[in-house]
């Protein structure tokens, strides 16, 4: 790794514009006609990680810097504003029982599996491998915003949180590959276990009520996102100072308690008129910011950290099938269709970029569905994985 004396770039605003820079092209070629097919199976976060990662290592940006300390401080509390703000909870009830408790079950599922991975592989694993593995329920139960959240609680060192990476992609993508697989499957499937179809009919139902109606986005309307982001950002940092760390080692961290009233802050406000700033991109505002953060991680990772991913990825495999065995056994209990099945295991797993895929290929109708589910995921996510987080931190 190198210095940040010896780097190309050394300026903060130099740093900045660099790491954005990487994800304009990241993401731009990723919407071009003839480079869809390459970004399906290397979805665009990988790079967002891992560019920053190479530029560090061939030395164009540093491993330290005063400003990845600013962008984990109030990118991330910023980031989870915009994206709770735009919740639509009524919504996701309306999508009925058996699509809940699909849910739920894949959320337990996790929340159990990485305990279980932990103690087959623990002893395996290099230290601190528990923070890695507890970083990762964050990602597999809402997503990238979560294993930030969950990395800095737990004091995720870069050095566990590079092969962390890997797993979520290869294996998570791997298993979105096999859902996407199975769904030829699903009429035998649901005529096996006798599933009730009438849920998948209600959901479609409730959904013809839902519509987004976006606007293009003012100069009033971006001003007043970003005053919201950053105020919200401040405010729970203040309050986050005040209140005492829990846990031994840490698991409610200063960081965690920043990020929990952001999330309670946000869900509340998303009952009220200020939810209709969704409308104006509150939450495409609130990925820029999370993919910015997830740049500046990147670019202090140690390249040689994946060395060490063999391990992890076993470890992941493991997790993923206790993750499946919870779905399955639940499914058959209720009788619910391998739509379900399939989305409530995305919605967690993939979280709002997969879940729709995986949703429309079983039913184009109902791909809203799965981006739906994801969003119930996301907010069940930073409370479950903080539970699992602290039996991963109990068992260590």
């Amino acid at each position: 790794m190198q210095a940040q004396s010896d780097a190309l770039l050394t300026d903060p605003m130099a740093i900045f514009a660099w790491l954005i820079l990487l994800l304009a092209v990241v993401f731009r070629l990723s919407e071009v006609p003839r480079f869809k097919r390459f970004f399906e199976f290397t979805p665009p976060v990988i790079y967002a990680y891992f560019l920053p990662t190479l530029s560090t290592t061939f030395g164009i940006t540093p491993a330290a810097s005063s400003l990845y300390d600013w962008m984990l401080l109030y990118l991330l509390p910023a980031a989870l504003v915009l994206l709770m703000i735009s919740v639509d909870l009524k919504a996701i009830v309306r999508l009925g029982g058996t699509a809940l408790i699909m849910l739920t079950a894949g959320t337990f599922g996790i929340v159990i599996g990485g305990p279980i991975a932990f103690a087959v592989f623990g002893g395996f694993l290099p230290d601190q491998a528990w923070t890695g593995l507890a970083a990762l329920s964050g990602s597999w139960i809402g997503g990238t915003a979560n294993m930030v959240a969950i990395a800095e609680s737990v004091g995720t060192p870069d050095s566990i949180l590079g092969p962390i990476i890997v797993v979520d992609t290869v294996v998570g993508y791997g298993w979105m590959g096999v859902l996407l697989f199975f769904s030829a499957w699903q009429a035998r499937f649901d005529r096996r276990i006798k599933a009730n179809t009438e849920a998948l009919e209600a959901a479609s139902r409730s959904l013809a009520e839902l519509g987004s109606h976006r606007v293009p986005t003012s100069l009033a309307g971006v001003l007043v996102l970003i005053a919201i982001a950053f105020a919200g950002a401040h405010v729970a940092n203040n309050f986050a100072a005040r209140l005492p760390t829990l846990g031994d080692p840490t698991i409610i961290s200063k960081t965690t308690w920043s990020v929990l009233i952001v999330v309670t802050v946000g869900l509340l406000l998303s009952f009220t008129p200020v939810r209709k700033l969704e409308e104006v991109g509150a939450s495409r505002f609130g990925y820029a910011a999370l993919y910015i953060l997830l740049a500046s991680i990147g670019a202090k990772a140690d390249l040689a950290a994946v060395l060490a991913a063999p391990l992890f990825l076993a470890a992941g495999v493991l997790w993923i099938t206790v993750h499946v065995a919870v779905l399955l056994i639940v499914a058959r209990l209720i009788r619910a269709p391998l739509f379900f099945v399939a989305t409530g295991s995305m919605a967690n797993i993939g979280g709002a970029a997969s879940a729709p895929v995986v949703a429309g290929v079983y039913n184009p109708a109902l791909a809203s569905v799965g981006l739906l589910m994801a969003v119930g995921g996301y907010v069940l996510g930073i409370y479950a994985a903080i539970g699992c987080a602290w039996l991963l931190g109990l068992m260590s």
